[in-house]
Formats: structure tokens, C-alpha cells, sequence
């Protein structure tokens, strides 16, 4: 037969089949490899606790608003009210310039403030694990309310002497939820930029945010802020797996602004006497529980077993045909070991314990942290993390829920998985007093009670 017959080109064809096979192979093993997502693991963190001159008691701390000759009788009598049932202990603290009377609320005062917690934080982290300023590749701040100029970016990058090529963000005004969403957008960012080492900074200037009117639902936010501040260190380096605490599995944001309630449910405003203050609805409780729902409908099924997803599945077909009057909760407890709910006030924390039919327990973590911090917005997360960690119940292969709650009205959350031992001996910020906590049923700790 003709050598140019078409046959024997089909049987040459044929016969090269398994190297192209072949080729294909290592382009599908390389492009698996080379554009999977890469995780994002979280280094460390490190949370600020303030000296014990800074603590505001309970007793003091309405003293001081009678003082200070800023407020009517009627105002003290509500401010009193709320804190007495706030759930806040003697423990949380404020800064030395809102000890003074009457509180200095000045520029130069927030700038204080700033820099005595976001400084220690990040030198705690970086002595903590030798890094060098120069290796962070992306940074973001997260501070609602104080939003200074340089930013605060720019003066932890003046400070701690960091590259010029740093990739940097101040995020403002965006709630005591801002804390999850800053950690989503280093995810978002290290998928385009590999092998980066990222810090994040989340916190709330309490000095230049007290309000001095009569309007009701401004004066609770005087009695339930308090100071506090957090450094979060994250990495998408496979080399930095090992030294790692915590590896992120899921991040879900949920924002229900469209809806005019849910949107003045926490508002910062000016009132009929011109004073500045942030507003916090009656029906924020409500609100937080209706993002959490949406939240939770879209989490739920990417980490909840399939026998949890079916009984709700079922449970609402039989609701919608009226077999039934509830839809059936999942529970929760079958997806996560731990519970991070934002230590925002007594009410969020008892509304997120009941609309996921949670134990005590499980909101353990969140109680504690509000009783001897107050409310830190965006780092209560990670101080309620860092009081699982001292208390020796955090074990590799356990993972954490962290629930966040801020204006706009925004609820973001977010699952860890521990990848390795922690230690519950490692200093952090519960370890002078850890032996103390749990707090009591009626809000005390075990050295009040």
C-alpha cells in the first residue's frame, strides 16, 4: 500500500493519541495547581489590653458622668439605667483622655488613642513572631468613626518604617462588622497577588465619638463603647501553613441597606441642639436578626451536614402547605465546636442565643468578653477567639463561627478551622484573669459574686 495512503496517516494518528493524552494531562495537573484559590491562613492575632489605671467601673463611670456638668438629670438617670443592665463589668476601660473632666474629645485625643492601641498591638505581633515591618505586603484598618488625616494606614506604615510599595486601605464607616469585612478583602486581594503576607487593624476611637445631648437613642452608645483594638495577621504562603492557628474556610457578607428601617437602625447624626452622636434604634435587635437570617440561609448550606439541611428543607415545604407553624432552626452546633457572636450589647447577644436556639455556653465566649471589655466594635470578635484560646478549649481540627453586626445595617461572618495546638498557656489578653470567667447569670464575674 501507497505510504500516502490516508489509512496509515489515520493509524500515525492514532498512535501519537497517547501523547497528546498525555499532554493534556500535565496541562490539567498545572493549571489545577497553578489558579486553584489559595488558602488563606491566620498567622496570629493580637488584642490590646489597656493598663488598669485606664478602667472605668460601673460606679465611677456614672460619677463621672455626673460631674462632668454635661448632662440633665433625666439623661443621667438613662445612662445609669442602660449600663447597670448592660452587661458590662468593672474590668472594660477608656481612654485617659475621657477620665478627664469634662472628657476631652479633641483631635489630638483621638490620635492618642490610636496610636497607644494600634502601636502595642502590632509591635505585641510583630516581637510575638520576628516580622520584619518590610514583609507586609497589604495592609487595612478598619475605624468607623475616626477617620484622620493622614490615614491610619498611613501612620502605621510612618511608624513601623514599611515598604513603599505596600498595598494599603483605610476602611471607615462601616460598623462594628467591619472587622470580617477587612479580613474579606485581603481574601480578595491575595487572589491576585500570591505569596503575600497581610496585617489588618480593627478598631474604635472611643474619645472624639461621646455625645453630649439628651436624645435618647444617642446616650446608649455613651454607655456601652469602650476601648479596645486588635491585629490580625494573615498569609496565603503555603510556607507559613505550619506556623499558622487558624486556615479560613468560608466568608459570607450580607448587607440589607436597601431596607430604610434596617438602614437607620444605627446611624451617626446631629440633634435638634446641634451635638453629634450615633443613634441606635429600637428595633436593632430586629434588624440584626433579619441580616443574620439571610446570612444564615446562604451559609448554611455550604457547612451544615445534609441531615440538618434535609429537616429544613421539609420543615418548609410543611409550613408552606400549613402542616406546621415554625421552619425548622438547624442545628448549628453540628457544623462549629465554637460561637463568636459580636460583643455589641446584652440584647444582640441574647437574640443571636435564641434565634440559633444556642446554649449558655456556646455564648460564653461573647458574654465574658462584653462584661470585661464593653463593646470594642469591630475587635470584640477576636478578643471572644483569644478567650477560647486561654480557657483551653480551642483544639486542632475545631471550628469557630464569628458572627459581626454593624451599621448600614451589615451582618458578616465568617468560619475558621484551627489547624493546629494552641497553647492555653501563650499570653494574651485574658491571661491575668481568665481564672475568673465565666461571668455569673446575673452578669458578675466569679470575683464579684
Amino acid at each position: 500500500m501507497d505510504s500516502s495512503s490516508p489509512f496509515i496517516n489515520v493509524s500515525q494518528t492514532f498512535m501519537s493519541f497517547p501523547h497528546v493524552a498525555s499532554a493534556f494531562v500535565v496541562i490539567a495537573v498545572f493549571s489545577y495547581y497553578f489558579f486553584r484559590p489559595k488558602c488563606i491562613y491566620l498567622i496570629d492575632f493580637s488584642c490590646y489590653q489597656p493598663p488598669d489605671f485606664l478602667r472605668a467601673t460601673v460606679s465611677n463611670f456614672i460619677e463621672h458622668l455626673t460631674i462632668s456638668g454635661v448632662f440633665d438629670q433625666e439623661s443621667l438617670d438613662l445612662q445609669q439605667k442602660i449600663l447597670e443592665r448592660s452587661g458590662i463589668g468593672d474590668g472594660a476601660s477608656v481612654p485617659v483622655t475621657v477620665h478627664e473632666i469634662p472628657p476631652n474629645s479633641s483631635l489630638s485625643a483621638a490620635r492618642e488613642e490610636t496610636h497607644d492601641i494600634l502601636f502595642t498591638v502590632v509591635e505585641d505581633l510583630f516581637l510575638k513572631h520576628k516580622i520584619d515591618p518590610k514583609s507586609i505586603d497589604i495592609l487595612v484598618s478598619n475605624c468607623s468613626l475616626f477617620c484622620p488625616s493622614p490615614s491610619i494606614t498611613s501612620i502605621i506604615i510612618n511608624r513601623f518604617g514599611m515598604r513603599s510599595d505596600i498595598k494599603s486601605f483605610s476602611l471607615s464607616g462601616m460598623g462594628c462588622s467591619a472587622g470580617l469585612l477587612s479580613i474579606n478583602l485581603v481574601k480578595d486581594l491575595m487572589k491576585i497577588h500570591g505569596d503575600s503576607l497581610a496585617l489588618v487593624l480593627s478598631m474604635e476611637a472611643v474619645s472624639p465619638n461621646g455625645y453630649r445631648g439628651k436624645c435618647k437613642s444617642m446616650l446608649i452608645a455613651n454607655t456601652i463603647f469602650r476601648m479596645g483594638g486588635a491585629a490580625i495577621l494573615l498569609s496565603n504562603r503555603e510556607q507559613d501553613k505550619p506556623n499558622a492557628k487558624y486556615k479560613l474556610q468560608h466568608l459570607i457578607r450580607t448587607h440589607v441597606g436597601s431596607d430604610n428601617e434596617s438602614y437607620e437602625s444605627v446611624m451617626q447624626q446631629i440633634d435638634e441642639e446641634g451635638n453629634v452622636g450615633v443613634a441606635l434604634s429600637k428595633q436593632l435587635v430586629k434588624v440584626a436578626s433579619k441580616a443574620l437570617k439571610i446570612n444564615v440561609v446562604e451559609l448554611g448550606p455550604q457547612v451544615l451536614p445534609y441531615s440538618e439541611q434535609l429537616k429544613y428543607i421539609v420543615s418548609f415545604i410543611k409550613r408552606k402547605w400549613g402542616m406546621q407553624k415554625e421552619v425548622y432552626t438547624p442545628n448549628f452546633k453540628k457544623a462549629f465546636e465554637h460561637f463568636c457572636i459580636h460583643a455589641g450589647g446584652r440584647a444582640i447577644i441574647d437574640g443571636v442565643e435564641k434565634h440559633l436556639k444556642l446554649d449558655k455556653e456556646d455564648v460564653e465566649a461573647s458574654r465574658s468578653t462584653l462584661h470585661r471589655y464593653g463593646n470594642t466594635s469591630s475587635s470584640s470578635l477576636w478578643y471572644e477567639l483569644q478567650y477560647l484560646e486561654a480557657k483551653g478549649r480551642m483544639k486542632k481540627g475545631d471550628r469557630v463561627w464569628q458572627i459581626g453586626f454593624g451599621s448600614g445595617f451589615k451582618a458578616n461572618t465568617a468560619v475558621w478551622k484551627c489547624i493546629s495546638e494552641i497553647d492555653s498557656k501563650d499570653r494574651n489578653a485574658w491571661s491575668d484573669r481568665i481564672h475568673l470567667y465565666p461571668v455569673s447569670g446575673d452578669g458578675s464575674s466569679a470575683l464579684e459574686t
